[in-house]
C-alpha cells in the first residue's frame, strides 16, 4: 500500500518522532495486537478442516470488536472471491433484525460462533439463549472467550469447542486474532495471506521501512491539530470498503475519545466513514463549504481486476454524455476520486491524504487493518489517552445490568 500526504508536516520534529516511536516499541511488551501478524494459526486451520460440507452458514454472535473486523474483511473480499460458506452476524437485540437473519438460515446447516471476551456480554448472551432453546446441540457451537470466564465454564460443561483470546488484545484490536480469523477461515479466506499483509506493515514501521515516516508524520499532525481538525473523514472509493469504514469508526472513536491521562480535558477525533462516489452527492458539500474542522483520507484501489466498460452508445437527448462511451468503470471511479481530491486541494485549508491499496485481496486488507491499528496507537500516545480502555462504554453496561436486575425483581413480585 502507498500513502500520499497532501498536508504540511514538519520534518524537523526528529526528537518528537523518536520519543513516539520508542513509546510504541515499549507498548509491544504489554499490548498483544502488535504480535498478531506473526502468530501460529495451525490450530485454527486444523479446526476448519474438521467441518462437514453440510455446514453452509457460519453465524457470529458478537458485537463491536467481536464482529466488525471479520465483517469488514468478508464483505471486502466477497465480490471477487466467492466464499465457501455464508457468514452472518447477530450484532443487535433488535427483534426485527434477529428474525430477518433467522429467515435466511437453516439451523441444521449452520454453525454458531459465540464471541465474548468477558463471557457476559448482554447482547451476545441474550441472542445465544434464544438460539440455544431452538438448537441445543453442543457441536453446533464454538465459543471464543477469555480462559476461565463464565462462558468458558459453560462451554466446557456442555462439551463445546472453545478458543481463547490472546492476552492483552482488546475487542476492537482483535480482528487479526482468532476472533476474526476463525470465522473468516471457515468461509475460505486465506488467513495466512491476511497476516502476511499485516506483517508487511509491521515490518515496514518497526524496521525503518517506507511507512515509518508516513505514520509518524500523520500521527503528529492529527495530534497537533486535534482540536482544530477534530473530525476525520475516511472517504473510501469502493463499495467493498463499506464495512471497513464501520470498523474504523469503532476503532478510532472508542480508542481516542477519552479523558486525558494527565489532565481534566476530554479529547478525541470524531470518525466519519464515507463511500465514494455516492457521498460526493451528499457529505462532500459539508466538507467543501462547511466548518473547517475536518481532515479527509481517501482510500483508492489500484486494480479492480474487472474491466466493465460503458458501452459505445448514443442516447437521444443525452448526446453530451457520449464522453462516457468506452470508459472502464475502473477508470471512471478513479477519475471521480481524483477530481474530488483536486477540488479539495484548491481549498488549501482542508488536510488531505490518499491511501492506495493494490487490489481486492487478503494481503491488501491485512495491510490496511494493521496500518489503522498502528495509527490509532500513535495518535493515542500523542493526545495522552489510554488507547485500550473504554470507560465510557463500561458505565452504560453497568447501568443496563442494574436495570435488568430491577426488571427481574419487579417480575417476581
Amino acid at each position: 500500500m502507498k500513502n500520499k500526504i497532501h498536508f504540511k508536516v514538519c520534518e524537523r520534529q526528529v526528537k518528537e518522532k523518536k520519543q513516539l516511536f520508542t513509546a510504541i516499541e515499549n507498548e509491544c511488551s504489554s499490548i498483544g495486537y502488535y504480535d498478531l501478524p506473526v502468530q501460529n494459526v495451525d490450530s485454527i486451520l486444523n479446526y476448519t478442516d474438521t467441518f462437514e460440507q453440510e455446514i453452509e452458514n457460519i453465524v457470529v454472535l458478537g458485537i463491536g470488536g467481536s464482529s466488525l473486523g471479520a465483517k469488514a474483511i468478508y464483505e471486502f473480499l466477497k465480490p471477487v472471491k466467492l466464499p465457501i460458506r455464508n457468514l452472518y452476524f447477530f450484532e443487535s437485540t433488535d427483534p426485527l433484525n434477529i428474525m430477518e437473519i433467522l429467515s435466511k438460515i437453516e439451523l441444521e446447516k449452520s454453525h454458531f460462533l459465540v464471541i465474548s471476551k468477558s463471557g457476559t456480554t448482554v447482547e451476545t448472551i441474550s441472542v445465544f439463549k434464544y438460539l440455544y432453546e431452538k438448537e441445543a446441540n453442543p457441536s453446533s457451537y464454538t465459543f471464543i472467550t477469555d480462559e476461565d470466564s463464565d462462558l468458558d465454564k459453560f462451554a466446557q460443561e456442555i462439551g463445546s469447542k472453545v478458543f481463547y483470546l490472546p492476552a492483552n488484545v482488546g475487542g476492537r484490536f482483535s480482528v487479526l486474532s482468532v476472533v476474526g480469523l476463525l470465522p473468516l477461515a471457515l468461509c475460505g479466506v486465506a488467513i495466512k495471506e491476511l497476516l502476511r499483509g499485516s506483517n508487511a506493515v509491521k515490518e515496514s514501521f518497526f524496521n525503518d521501512g517506507y511507512l515509518k515516516e508516513t505514520l509518524l508524520n500523520k500521527a503528529i499532525f492529527y495530534a497537533k491539530y486535534h482540536t482544530t481538525y477534530n473530525i476525520n473523514c475516511l472517504f473510501a472509493y469502493s463499495e467493498t470498503l463499506r464495512y471497513f469504514t464501520e470498523w474504523y469508526v469503532q476503532l478510532w472513536g472508542e480508542s481516542l475519545g477519552k479523558k486525558q491521562r494527565h489532565s481534566a480535558f476530554h479529547v478525541g477525533v470524531t470518525p466519519i466513514g464515507l463511500i465514494g462516489p455516492k457521498d460526493q452527492h451528499s457529505f462532500l458539500q459539508l466538507i467543501v463549504e462547511g466548518t473547517r474542522d475536518k481532515s479527509v483520507t481517501f482510500i483508492k484501489i489500484e486494480d479492480f481486476e474487472n474491466e466493465l466498460t460503458v458501452p459505445n452508445l448514443t442516447l437521444p437527448h443525452l448526446e453530451s454524455l457520449d464522453i462516457l462511451n468506452k470508459i472502464t468503470f475502473h477508470d471512471l471511479i478513479t477519475m471521480q476520486s481524483d477530481s474530488v481530491i483536486e477540488a479539495l486541494k484548491e481549498q488549501e485549508d482542508i488536510p488531505l491524504d490518499e491511501i492506495l491499496i493494490k487490489r481486492v485481496d487478503e494481503e491488501s486488507i491485512g495491510e490496511l487493518i494493521y496500518y489503522y491499528e498502528l495509527l490509532t496507537s500513535l495518535v493515542g500516545q500523542l493526545i495522552d489517552v489510554d488507547t485500550y480502555n473504554q470507560p465510557g462504554v463500561e458505565s452504560g453496561k453497568i447501568i443496563l445490568k442494574e436495570k435488568l436486575k430491577n426488571y427481574q425483581y419487579k417480575g417476581k413480585k
